[in-house]
């Protein structure tokens, strides 16, 4: 009952998602947001009925993540192990995931399904549904995936896992020179994001792709071929503006080197670009090695690789990667904060939803300190950190 009784915050400072205010109150209904009102301030007393913060934006939406907490979707895809992610992930601002998957067996590719349409049965706040990442990848680039578990779609199960897509989000990330013709098609057809990465494509297949219907690139630059001068590769299909796709980029200084965020952003325009961390188990958690896919990782320094060198997705959070895209990529904080929840708020198709805090929309914000660090964040009206 307490979860649909009005709670009210002030903000000093409010980013709506498109405009900075000052000295709104912000009224929460059960999972909404009821009214956004400016008001010239408040008294002490007013202050002891309602939480006060710095700084309120919408909170962060990740849609490329694997694990957190000490946990690995892969590892153990269970209800415990979503729980585990949301609540980590939470304490640097994400408010909803999409739980990705890394190419794997079909066997544990259907104990995640199960598990995210069970979450999504239950209204599990902070699930948006689920990213196959993989496994209809090209081998050659690969990245930390298992070879072994990288596969053409010929199996006629496929068509089960696609049956998140009828109660929430489904994304799955392919590359497009792996697959037959009338794929792609088909999978939008059933209702799936379709997202190009791990690939060695050519410009034309690649553009091909985006002709059938893929409309997101998986973590730009990396697994995937470079834009050179005969030849612009993924990269150059991802960076051209004539139809709607959105890049996503792993903005913490070791995947991709800030200058080329930069020239990329400048090609292809900040309002579709989307910041993801591609988290692995070590986000929130203390340990310095654990396993990972049959492979023991090292962390260091805010990186995870094998034991050879290979980046195995990230130790990144959301809120790092806002605060790296402001110093390291030098776009302002508007546009930072956009490229982590309204953007990806529009590539999900959910921007009615997300990524703005405007009456109606769903009560799943961050208050954050003047330098972006996370003070408190709440998903669907709930107060789940600080």
């Amino acid at each position: 009952m307490k979860e649909h009784m009005m709670k009210t915050i002030f903000a000093k400072r409010l980013f709506d998602g498109e405009n900075w205010l000052t000295n709104q109150k912000v009224t929460l209904k059960g999972q909404i947001i009821e009214s956004v009102v400016s008001i010239e301030g408040i008294s002490d007393a007013q202050a002891g009925h309602m939480e006060v913060v710095d700084f309120l934006a919408p909170g962060f939406i990740d849609v490329h993540v694997n694990g957190g907490g000490g946990a690995l979707f892969n590892h153990t895809p269970t209800i415990e192990a979503l729980e585990r992610m949301v609540a980590v992930h939470a304490q640097f601002g994400t408010v909803a995931m999409m739980p990705t998957l890394i190419s794997d067996d079909y066997e544990i590719m259907s104990q995640a399904h199960q598990t995210v349409c069970q979450a999504l049965k239950q209204n599990m706040a902070g699930i948006l549904g689920m990213h196959y990442e993989g496994p209809y990848l090209n081998p050659i680039r690969r990245g930390v995936h298992n070879e072994s578990k990288l596969r053409k779609p010929t199996e006629g199960k496929l068509a089960t896992l696609l049956e998140v897509s009828r109660s929430g989000k489904l994304m799955l990330t392919l590359a497009p020179e792996q697959v037959p013709e009338g794929f792609i098609e088909w999978l939008v057809s059933e209702g799936a994001i379709v997202c190009i990465g791990h690939s060695a494509a050519s410009y034309d297949q690649a553009r091909q792709a985006v002709m059938s219907g893929a409309r997101g690139f998986t973590h730009l630059f990396n697994a995937m071929t470079p834009l050179v001068s005969r030849e612009p590769g993924v990269v150059g299909a991802a960076l051209q503006t004539d139809k709607p796709t959105w890049c996503g980029l792993i903005a913490d200084g070791y995947h991709v080197h800030p200058a080329s965020m930069r020239v990329a952003i400048a090609a292809k325009g900040c309002e579709h670009m989307l910041l993801v961390t591609d988290a692995i188990q070590s986000v929130g958690s203390d340990e310095k090695e654990m396993p990972f896919l049959g492979k023991k990782v090292l962390r260091s320094e805010g990186k995870v690789t094998t034991e050879d060198g290979t980046l195995a997705g990230s130790d990144l959070d959301m809120a790092t990667a806002v605060r790296n895209t402001i110093s390291l990529i030098g776009r302002t904080p508007a546009e930072a904060l956009q490229m982590a929840s309204l953007r990806p708020a529009e590539f999900l198709g959910i921007e009615h939803h997300f990524g703005r805090i405007k009456a109606g929309y769903r009560a799943s914000l961050v208050a954050l300190s003047e330098d972006f660090f996370v003070q408190s964040t709440w998903i669907d009206g709930r107060k789940v950190w600080g």
